[in-house]
């Protein structure tokens, strides 16, 4: 698997002496890789669609696509600054920016508060619950890169740290603290990223258990693929309870199938449990929520 990536944009602009760091940065915050990010949205937007029943309105959709970029940028560069000790011995992160010396551990958590500090300043413009859900955020960006050292559940942990910004999206839109269909949809989405997070866990797995690393793709060993089967049909199930809770119609019901369709695509790579076929199963997960945004997109646009 290979670890070069192209500069970043805008990189030949600045004076030569800054190049280089800009394009550690950009690395840092995985700019060059956004799949991250719409793995991140794509339930956010759904979230979105469905507390405003059909489009959010201007405002509340960049805060929020703005919002999860920052707040993935940021998780990023704190789980690259705690795992210093980790990442030099795994031979896919051996080139990250920290390890390899083009940046150093203070520029990093002065990049995590700015990052963080900005996507705050976003949350700002909405409301006083919003802002009391986002102090929550934080904290579990912040001690997500840290639960591979202490439990066999980190990625249960990222789960919730990418399922957040579905009831802050409801409380920006209505004003009003969580329904049931949002935790409804927190709760599927931590069964989606546990079983999507799993496949990237297991590009790693040797690795992580050389040195010392907890995952639940080590926690599952033999299961792994089963359990990864078991997890994506509880979400998908979760998912259409939630379109039959909010009496959703055809449009929802399309997208739902599609994502039925796309939920198997990771199997057919990553079933060998080679490390690039698990790494091109984890980006195969991208279309499946793609195919459920879309459900949701096309249910408002037929009702509209």
């Amino acid at each position: 698997m290979t670890t070069d990536a192209p500069k970043a944009p805008l990189a030949a602009l600045l004076p030569l002496a800054w190049q280089a760091r800009y394009d550690a940065s950009w690395r840092l915050v995985r700019g060059d890789r956004p799949v991250g990010w719409l793995l991140l949205l794509w339930p956010t937007l759904i979230a979105l669609w469905v507390a405003a029943e059909g489009a959010p309105g201007l405002h509340l959709f960049l805060v929020f696509a703005l919002g999860v970029w920052l707040t993935r940028a940021a998780g990023c560069v704190i789980n690259d600054y705690a795992d210093r000790w980790l990442d030099g011995r795994v031979r896919r992160t051996a080139a990250r920016p920290l390890v390899a010396g083009e940046l150093s551990g203070r520029f990093a958590l002065g990049l995590f508060a700015a990052l963080m500090g900005v996507a705050f300043l976003l949350v700002l413009t909405t409301n006083a619950k919003t802002i009391a859900l986002s102090v929550i955020a934080l904290g579990l960006a912040a001690a997500y890169p840290y639960m591979k050292r202490h439990t066999d559940l980190p990625q249960v942990w990222l789960g919730l740290a990418f399922s957040w910004g579905i009831p802050m999206a409801f409380t920006a839109v209505r004003d009003a603290w969580p329904p049931p269909e949002a935790w409804l949809l927190l709760c599927a989405n931590v069964l989606w990223t546990t079983a999507y997070d799993t496949w990237y866990a297991m590009v790693d797995r040797e690795d992580d258990r050389r040195a010392g690393a907890r995952s639940t793709a080590l926690l599952f060993g033999d299961l792994d693929v089963p359990v990864i089967a078991a997890l994506t049909g509880l979400f998908l199930v979760a998912m259409a309870l939630l379109g039959h809770r909010l009496g959703y119609g055809i449009g929802w019901w399309v997208g739902w199938a599609l994502a039925v369709v796309a939920a198997f695509q990771p199997f057919r790579y990553g079933r060998s449990r080679h490390p690039e076929d698990c790494f091109r199963a984890f980006l195969a997960n991208q279309w499946v929520g793609a195919a459920l945004f879309a459900g949701a997109l096309m249910h408002h646009l037929i009702v509209a």
